[in-house]
């Protein structure tokens, strides 16, 4: 099965994803239980793929079907902690923006939370980093997402409305740089 991100991104299904998303729904709620975590993502994976008319699936549909799963067994609390979760993430995305051009000492801070032209700001989209990563560094796409991810996550817990592009790029680098080293140390060692 396919899931077709909010950006058009295609990526294969994963079912680990849903185990987490359930799992971090129950933390919010103050419910911790991995178990029942499990086995309410093979309901809602094996309801996903039975139901399924063209192996495409969007995140949407798929958070609708876990906000269902998780209220119809009880764990109302938890369905509700992943809708707030879900539109707080949608809210940040609308109100943070990326400013272009070199802001590097006092008397440019100014301009970063003044200019407002679209030649020097733009809403912030992570699916930008990804692009950026897959076609300049050649990143597998599942990896430039992750390492999307961990930028926005990291842009998120700023709290800053206006963040310069070049902290973003330094960001990325940063990230990037963690995720192939990882990965490279996971690596079977050639004999």
């Amino acid at each position: 099965m396919t899931v077709v991100k909010t950006d058009g991104a295609k990526e294969p299904y994963l079912h680990t994803k849903v185990i987490g998303s359930i799992a971090n729904a129950f933390g919010a709620a103050g419910q911790s239980d991995i178990t029942a975590a499990q086995e309410l993502a093979e309901a809602v994976t094996f309801f996903l793929y039975r139901n399924a008319t063209n192996m495409a699936i969007s995140t949407s549909e798929i958070l609708s079907v876990i906000e269902t799963v998780l209220a119809g067994t009880g764990f109302e609390e938890a369905a509700i902690a992943l809708s707030e979760h879900h539109f707080e993430r949608k809210l940040k995305r609308c109100r943070i923006e990326v400013a272009r051009g070199r802001h590097s000492g006092l008397s440019d801070a100014d301009n970063l939370y003044t200019d407002h032209s679209e030649q020097t700001r733009s809403r912030w989209n992570k699916s930008r980093i990804v692009e950026y990563l897959v076609a300049k560094h050649h990143l597998h796409r599942p990896i430039a997402r992750t390492i999307a991810s961990m930028v926005e996550e990291k842009v998120f817990n700023m709290g800053l409305p206006v963040v310069p592009a070049g902290l973003v790029k330094q960001l990325v680098l940063n990230d990037a740089a963690a995720v192939l080293r990882a990965q490279n140390q996971l690596q079977p060692a050639c004999g």
